[in-house]
């Protein structure tokens, strides 16, 4: 049986302190804000400090300017709601409850927009069972107001899972995945309850253009637009957070919808992004999602739309005098989509990483994985370094605590990486990093030093494990488990070992379970 660690503080108040004889009290006050970023489905070459040449993100590179670049770290899961739960309970996708999305269909008809509209039961994903403890009530416990904007996904209106009951003091945005396929939703929520929006009338993902309206007219794609964009939206209630939030530590996790698809921004962006690319061909939703006339305009548009609110978000940081008080923290939950018009290969999403269906988000690949991670904290890490420590989403939990100086008690798959975050030697690195995912046709990788071992097709009856090493092959091409016998054996070891049957949720089990 593997026997879980439980990681003590290793700064508490003495890195936070100014001398020896500071209170307590005077010591507690100077914990850090944290905010922690994530992006929905951006490519780990999807900006610019990461290798990107088409899509403009300066207030992002200028966090990695700042702060340190991680190139090996990654998300919790190929898709988004168990690398959400990966995330918030610091446990793989072995041992964390939700494993995968889904959208607990025995309620009824949960695909129908209108529906969901009509009856708030049918929103939302899988909750996280209520006795788990979340990286949101660990920051309480060390004093911290604690904020949500953006995307949840992680339960449903009156389930035992909703943002307020998983230990946030503060939500507004999107509680189902399936709502934030539209940047003009009917409603948003604040907390527990709706705030309809003036976006009537209702807007789905599957609507097209009419029969015989003509493709290139531009014209023809303002019916899918409305008045209030949910970006504009949750990102006043960003700033509204940070001012009230101010006088006492808190921990804010923007979880952006960006650039998730549909393919919708703002006219400044896409008109300059229209210019710079010139004319092209429109999206008219044959993958899936709204049609876009400008779709790489629009794609890179939503990019740069964060990015400039990253901007201003530092801005008010620093008017409020608290920017160099503030870790902010920026990644993604999976690696880059293949679909919706958002050609992944036109914009080289994935950078050195294998890019496209298949090769993203989705699947075990590094394209599908591994994400891009900023850490920006002022007088604490060098500015402009840069880290290949090998890291995942389930790190965060041990890290956040780390930082506070309180004690984790929660069972935990991560590590702390602060030590690397200060420039110190980091002493407690993993042997191993491992996925299970139950999606699709069934899929398991482990990740140990270079090597990187995956099963793929588990669902159809495969069990043959496929060996790349990465340092050599990061396009996953040249499978050298033949050769490497040994290595095999241990990597399949390590995928027995780490997989434990998902007790809450039957449905996730598609494997072999002990």
């Amino acid at each position: 049986m593997k026997t879980y660690k439980t990681i003590a503080p290793i700064i508490g108040t003495a890195m936070i302190a100014t001398s020896c004889g500071t209170s307590p009290d005077a010591a507690t006050e100077q914990k850090p804000n944290i905010i922690y970023i994530i992006a929905d489905d951006m490519g780990y070459g999807e900006l610019g400090c990461y290798g990107q040449e088409k899509i403009e993100t300066p207030n992002i590179d200028a966090l990695a300017a700042t702060g340190m670049k991680f190139t090996q770290h990654y998300s919790g899961a190929p898709v988004s709601g168990p690398s959400r739960s990966v995330l918030m309970t610091g446990l793989h996708l072995g041992h964390t409850p939700v494993r995968g999305n889904d959208e607990v269909a025995s309620r009824g008809n949960v695909w129908s927009h209108a529906a969901m509209l009509a009856d708030s039961s049918l929103e939302g994903q899988t909750p996280i069972p209520e006795d788990t403890r979340t990286i949101a009530e660990l920051m309480k416990d060390a004093g911290y107001q604690t904020g949500i904007i953006g995307k949840w996904g992680l339960g449903f209106p009156g389930s035992n899972s909703t943002p307020n009951k998983a230990g946030f003091d503060f939500f507004y945005g999107y509680n189902c995945q399936r709502q934030a396929h539209t940047y003009y939703p009917m409603f948003l929520y604040k907390n527990e309850a709706r705030v309809y929006l003036d976006n009537a009338p209702l807007l789905t993902p599957g609507d097209r253009l009419k029969k015989g309206e003509d493709k290139y007219d531009a014209s023809n794609y303002e019916q899918f637009a409305r008045n209030e964009y949910s970006g504009d939206l949750m990102f006043k209630e960003i700033i509204s957070f940070v001012e009230r939030s101010k006088e006492d530590p808190f921990m804010l996790m923007w979880t952006t919808p960006i650039p998730h698809v549909s393919l919708q921004s703002t006219e400044k962006w896409v008109e300059y992004y229209r210019e710079k690319f010139g004319e092209e061909e429109p999206y008219t939703g044959e993958q899936g999602y709204l049609p876009c006339r400008y779709p790489h305009a629009t794609y890179a548009a939503m990019i740069s739309y964060l990015d400039e609110q990253v901007g201003l978000l530092v801005e008010k940081l620093k008017e409020e005098g608290i920017y160099d008080n503030t870790i902010i923290m920026f990644t993604s939950d999976n690696g880059s989509t293949f679909n919706g018009g958002s050609d992944s290969p036109w914009f080289n999403s994935n950078g050195p990483l294998r890019t496209g269906k298949g090769r993203g988000k989705g699947t075990v690949t590094e394209g599908g994985i591994r994400v891009p991670f900023i850490v920006s904290w002022p007088k604490h890490i060098e500015a402009g370094s840069s880290s290949d420590l090998i890291s995942a989403f389930w790190d965060m939990v041990p890290t956040f605590t780390d930082i506070t100086g309180i004690e984790n008690t929660n069972r935990t798959d991560g590590i702390s990486i602060l030590p690397t975050l200060l420039g110190e030697e980091q002493v407690d690195k993993h042997e191993f990093l491992y996925w299970g995912f139950g999606e699709g046709s069934g899929s398991r990788a482990v990740r140990m030093g270079n090597w990187k071992g995956a099963i793929y097709n588990i669902r159809k009856g495969n069990d043959i494990i496929e060996l790349y090493n990465l340092d050599k092959d990061l396009h996953e091409e040249n499978d050298v488990a033949a050769e490497n016998p040994e290595v095999v054996a241990k990597i399949r070891a390590i995928m027995e070992q780490e997989h434990e049957a998902a007790t809450h949720y039957p449905k996730f089990n598609f494997f072999k379970d002990k």
